[in-house]
């Protein structure tokens, strides 16, 4: 089944973006700070979500890790 039509494989694939994009801008910012606009802005926008809500994603990430190991 494709993540599109799965909801808790979608936040997943989400939420892996997110955390990928925030740990790729913290070690090289220059890459993602050059195209804040177009297609390549989304890495961007999802890296500033990282870092400006970092906790609620870190526990995001543990609700989702808990959820797919003892519930799914």
């Amino acid at each position: 089944m494709s993540a599109l039509f799965n909801f808790q494989s979608l936040l997943t694939v989400i939420l892996l973006f997110i955390c990928t994009c925030a740990y790729l801008r913290s070690l090289f910012p220059s890459i993602l700070d050059r195209h804040k606009v177009g297609v390549s802005g989304i890495f961007w926008k999802a890296a500033r979500v990282g870092e400006r809500l970092s906790p609620y994603v870190a526990i995001s990430c543990v609700l989702m890790a808990c959820s797919i190991l003892f519930w799914s």
